[in-house]
């Protein structure tokens, strides 16, 4: 990139161009004006091709052409430049200034922080003069004070500090003063993220903040490739960036958005590290003066966020998709009131039977949400969400307080039985679980042999060897020990070694495929043969027909779960089934 592409390149990220007059900037050329005496002052920005007045006094045009205009040499020169006579110099006599009738110039160059030269701070008059040092020294001072307007007016908070791009604040407002002028408009607003979250920390703990800094610094040259010099680019969060494309179809605005992975794939962070960048874009439409910038923005982030997780470079918004995640996020932020309400969380259960026997042996408690405006939420909806967050250790509370008190109930209506509750992988996380859960077990008055806690592969082998220190302590205390869903995760023969588990139930997906595939037949038998090497005893989960439960019992399965043996029931309806089938395998 050139001196003079980084030096536009600051002067549109500064955004002065073509903007309305200011006082603040007008007080300064006034200034000029009258402590040189003379008729002329402006603050001129050098563009490409023009210089731009930003503030002027004793000027009735905003702009002339660049050519032979003394404010280009200052902003090439980058230092004080004076013309006392334009007659006799043979550069300017015959620009277009000197035709206009302008004798004298003189002009301090408008340096960024950076050490890029904006334009400068000049004054003009109609009679050779001279100037002093002492004049010098104030055009320069004058100049000063100019540049750190601008750097006030970034102190407002308009302006990214380091990155010098428009931000989250400018983006907003930019979209509000385009809904007053073109109300009902079709637009689209781009959000570009540069790298995704896990490579962004790992490169960081390895570089420090440059990387970031150099990252967005040269991301925003190359999208500038892509969306024009005109186009303002945004820096909407730390490693994102935002544009307005201007009016076009849908069809144009999506294939010029699908360079811009293509584009950014070339950029390298700080000092040239060999980091492969993975944009992802996300496209939102929108109304002008019907969507709020801040609806626009989510709708962005939405469309980025499944960009990224499809490992696409390009999403656009899906109402569809978003009322998805809007509704998760709803069930995070109403949960906490079911639990602390009396008729929103319930717990069902379904039998667990001994196949030799045909003895109903245990159940498993299975929590259920009735949500007051939703209805009745799915637990395969509610629960993974759940388990995701801090509000884990409370859900596993009440199941566990729940499933035992009704345990106590039933131990004393002289039903004797084993209960399976299911606990996450946070739970594991926590030091004193098998001490609250003991705790729990005591209160009730129910021994902890008759609780059976069902962990997850992926639960176990995300937490290591905390994981098997809490089961460890879990079973020395009492508690029984399986591992669920098994076959589904990583299954790893090494943990299965290692865990302190009394049962291993075979995931449903395996199950529901015995009879009609021969694969699935071999792989459980496969697995129900291992585990009883392993010294476990083994649950078929998903069982739904009479063909799979004779497959399993000829297979030496232990035990079975399922809806032909009976769907998940509340603790009544259970005690009802439990003396039917008492009788019927009498």
């Amino acid at each position: 990139m050139t001196q003079e592409e980084a030096r536009l390149d600051a002067l549109r990220e500064l955004n002065l161009l073509d903007t309305a007059p200011s006082e603040s900037f007008d007080r300064i050329t006034r200034m000029a004006s009258q402590l040189f005496g003379l008729p002329i002052a402006a603050v001129s920005l050098t563009d490409r091709d023009r210089q731009w007045f930003k503030s002027r006094v004793g000027v009735d045009h905003w702009q002339i052409p660049r050519e032979k205009a003394p404010c280009g040499q200052v902003a090439e020169s980058c230092d004080v430049l004076v013309i006392p006579d334009f007659d006799k110099d043979e550069c300017y006599r015959d620009s277009l200034l000197a035709r206009s009738g302008i004798r004298f110039y003189a002009g301090a160059p408008l340096i960024t922080r950076e050490g890029h030269t904006l334009g400068a701070m000049c004054v003009l008059g109609t009679e050779p003069r001279a100037i002093t040092s002492q004049e010098t020294a104030a055009l320069t001072d004058l100049a000063a004070m100019v540049m750190a307007q601008i750097e006030l007016q970034h102190a407002l908070g308009r302006i990214d500090p380091v990155s010098g791009l428009p931000n989250r604040t400018q983006f907003i407002e930019d979209i509000e003063d385009l809904a007053r002028d073109h109300p009902g408009e079709q637009r689209y607003a781009i959000l570009v993220d540069l790298i995704d979250v896990a490579q962004h920390t790992a490169t960081l703990r390895a570089i420090g903040p440059a990387f970031t800094d150099d990252l967005v610094r040269a991301a925003t040259r190359r999208l500038r490739r892509v969306v024009g010099p005109e186009t303002r680019i945004y820096q909407i969060g730390t490693t994102h960036l935002g544009y307005l494309p201007p009016v076009m179809g849908e069809q144009d605005m999506m294939a010029a958005a699908a360079r811009i992975p293509t584009e950014l794939g070339k950029v390298t962070g700080a000092q040239e590290t060999p980091v492969v960048i993975r944009a992802a874009i996300g496209v939102a439409p929108f109304q002008l003066g019907t969507d709020t910038p801040q609806h626009v923005l989510r709708m962005a982030y939405s469309a980025l966020q499944d960009a990224r997780e499809a490992d696409r470079g390009v999403g656009i918004y899906s109402a569809s998709l978003d009322d998805a995640h809007r509704r998760r996020f709803q069930l995070l932020a109403d949960f906490p009131q079911a639990l602390s309400a009396v008729d929103q969380l319930s717990l069902v259960f379904q039998p667990r039977v001994d196949i030799p026997t045909g003895g109903c042996v245990g159940a498993e408690a299975l929590l259920r949400w009735s949500h007051p405006v939703l209805g009745a939420i799915p637990p395969g909806e509610f629960v993974p969400v759940i388990e995701q967050t801090a509000l884990a250790d409370g859900m596993t509370e009440w199941v566990a307080r729940t499933a035992l008190s009704q345990l106590a109930a039933w131990r004393t209506a002289g039903i004797d039985l084993t209960l399976s509750i299911n606990i996450s992988a946070s739970n594991l996380d926590r030091q004193d679980f098998p001490a609250r859960l003991a705790g729990l077990a005591k209160q009730c008055n129910v021994q902890p042999d008759r609780i059976e806690l069902e962990l997850t592969e992926s639960a176990i082998l995300r937490n290591g060897e905390n994981a098997l220190q809490r089961m460890e302590e879990l079973r020395s205390t009492g508690f029984g020990i399986a591992i669920d869903d098994f076959g589904t995760g990583y299954s790893s023969l090494s943990y299965l070694e290692k865990i302190p588990a009394d049962v291993v139930k075979i995931d449903r997906s395996f199950i529901q495929g015995l009879g009609d595939q021969d694969r699935s037949l071999t792989l459980v038998s496969a697995m129900i043969s291992l585990i009883h090497q392993l010294g476990y005893r083994v649950v078929a989960e998903g069982v739904e027909n009479h063909t799979a439960l004779d497959m399993l019992s000829e297979l030496g399965c232990d035990e079975v779960q399922g809806y032909h043996i009976a769907r998940p029931m509340t603790a009544t309806a259970f005690e009802r089934w439990l003396r039917d089938h008492s009788r019927a395998a009498a």
